[in-house]
């Protein structure tokens, strides 16, 4: 039987966000031994605006992403299968249903402040909320020597070892895809993985509650490796540390994420009807981490 291999996509619209997350995603491919498809949506491409002359030049610049990003990845990547499309719907339908084919979605983010960063009307946050397959969200100026570890001499290289994958789990929720995505993905990079989880202190006081937060330690660290398990036999050459501290888990995420390759975190997929949202721990990192985002969607 004949597999039909899922390609890596990336959305593009021109940005320097989305040229470095193009970047990633070539790398993120040749890893994963996939193709790379380039898309674009443009909703002036309807057949009654096709022949309108005013809509030539936004025409013309629309086409010219694609064809400029192709050159850029052809040039430092030849040895990838890539494809382009440049579709004529709405971004954030025309990337949910790209994703919805992809081994992955990938998207620029912007800048780490409320203003630039996610609003609530962006094309990337209204991805990430509908997506039912991973998204990786990248900041401009990621290059391949971000994704290591400096050299002997503190240099940036583009030959050191990766720099350790992060993922945030709650062992109260279902996390089987998300400790999958981050397992293969330390596997693919021979990186260390850091498993997360952060677990809510006891309301008490005084030396009954010394006590009850060991216990409640105890009991998440006893849930965590029960969760990791399975993962740590199907991927055994993986280094795993497991890391469970009391308290909120954004900022802990946010520390142990500071000199992290990639971060992986999840979300909730909820059923047509219920909304979409990001929830808050994967809306919080999106904002503030600056190495990738793999945002994971979980029943």
């Amino acid at each position: 039987m004949l597999t039909v291999l899922r390609p890596v996509v990336v959305g593009l619209d021109g940005s320097l966000e989305s040229l470095a997350a193009a970047d990633w995603a070539a790398r993120e491919a040749l890893r994963r031994g996939l193709p790379l498809r380039l898309v674009h949506a443009y909703e002036g491409l309807t057949p009654e605006a096709s022949r309108l002359p005013e809509l030539e030049a936004p025409r013309s610049w629309a086409a010219g992403i694609l064809r400029g990003a192709m050159d850029r990845i052809n040039e430092r990547y030849p040895q990838l299968r890539l494809s382009a499309d440049q579709i004529s719907r709405p971004a954030t339908d025309t990337l949910v249903r790209a994703g919805e084919e992809a081994e992955l979605l990938v998207l620029g983010s912007r800048a780490l402040s409320g203003f630039y960063g996610f609003t609530a009307g962006s094309v990337a946050l209204a991805t990430v909320a509908r997506a039912t397959r991973p998204v990786v969200l990248v900041r401009a100026g990621r290059t391949s020597e971000d994704e290591r570890l400096p050299d002997a001499e503190g240099r940036p290289s583009a030959r050191a070892p990766y720099r350790e994958v992060v993922v945030g789990v709650d062992t109260s929720h279902p996390c089987e895809e998300v400790l999958g995505f981050a397992f293969e993905n330390a596997a693919l990079r021979n990186a260390p993985l850091r498993v997360v989880h952060t677990c809510r202190p006891p309301g008490l006081l005084g030396a009954a509650n010394a006590e009850a937060e060991v216990i409640a330690r105890r009991t998440a660290e006893q849930a965590l490796a029960a969760a990791t398990g399975p993962w740590r036999e199907k991927f055994p050459t993986v280094r795993v540390c497991d890391v469970v501290q009391s308290g909120r888990p954004v900022p802990q995420l946010l520390r142990e994420a500071e000199d992290a390759g990639l971060l992986v975190v999840g979300r909730e997929h909820r059923p047509a009807g219920l909304g979409v949202r990001t929830g808050p721990v994967a809306h919080a990192v999106m904002h503030h981490v600056r190495c990738p985002v793999a945002i994971v969607p979980h029943a």
